[in-house]
């Protein structure tokens, strides 16, 4: 079982890592293409002797460029996948700020009941949110629509709308282990990330 966990936990880390990567790559690609082309126009017209050389380049790069339509696109295909990927991410390690002041006034056992009650409306709210778009997606699929600047690469509407689905899954999934850990009192919050607590120990390792 703590192999699987252990799986589960490395494959969300690569597919955010993956997809951070790809969309740099992607949009470092383009932005090169779109400014390596300048440096041969500006041989071609100041050395008659290079132009022969240098133009056909220029034209060539300015060629790639103008073709990378898709290149928009497939960015925020990977922009959409690491924000849902995040999310899951973040229940898992306390990344989300959450504002406790009130809860920490409960006793223990209460806190843990709030928790409950607030983890069992995440549930929900994730639950509606898979609900809803599967029913989108299954439209999408039937019209078989192909997404815009992506054409090429015969890629759906309906396949990226699939990360949200996929998305808020993972994130119930986190959320049953929140869950799991309160029922079984091994925590007594959602596990949130404290921002002022976590500000005052940097503060206090910068004093040391």
């Amino acid at each position: 079982m703590k192999s699987l966990a252990f799986l589960w936990d490395k494959l969300e880390e690569i597919l955010i890592v993956l997809s951070l990567a790809l969309m740099t790559l992607v949009t470092f690609i383009y932005v090169v293409l779109n400014n390596a082309y300048q440096p041969f126009l500006m041989l071609a017209d100041n050395y008659e002797s290079l132009k022969p050389i240098a133009e056909p380049i220029a034209l060539f790069i300015m060629t790639l460029a103008m073709e990378m339509t898709w290149s928009q696109a497939l960015t925020k295909l990977f922009f959409g996948a690491l924000i849902f990927l995040g999310a899951s991410y973040g229940v898992r390690t306390a990344g989300h700020i959450g504002i406790d002041i009130l809860i920490r006034k409960f006793s223990p056992n209460a806190r843990r009941a709030i928790s409950i009650l607030a983890c069992l409306l995440c549930l929900a709210f994730c639950a509606l949110i898979i609900y809803a778009s599967s029913g989108w997606i299954g439209a999408m699929y039937t019209a078989d629509i192909g997404a815009e600047d992506l054409q090429d690469f015969n890629i759906k509407v309906w396949q990226i709308g699939m990360i949200v689905p996929i998305g808020f899954a993972m994130v119930f999934i986190r959320f049953i282990e929140v869950l799991l850990r309160l029922f079984r009192g091994q925590q007594n919050d959602l596990g949130l990330a404290d921002e002022a607590s976590d500000a005052l120990k940097l503060n206090e390792e910068d004093k040391e």
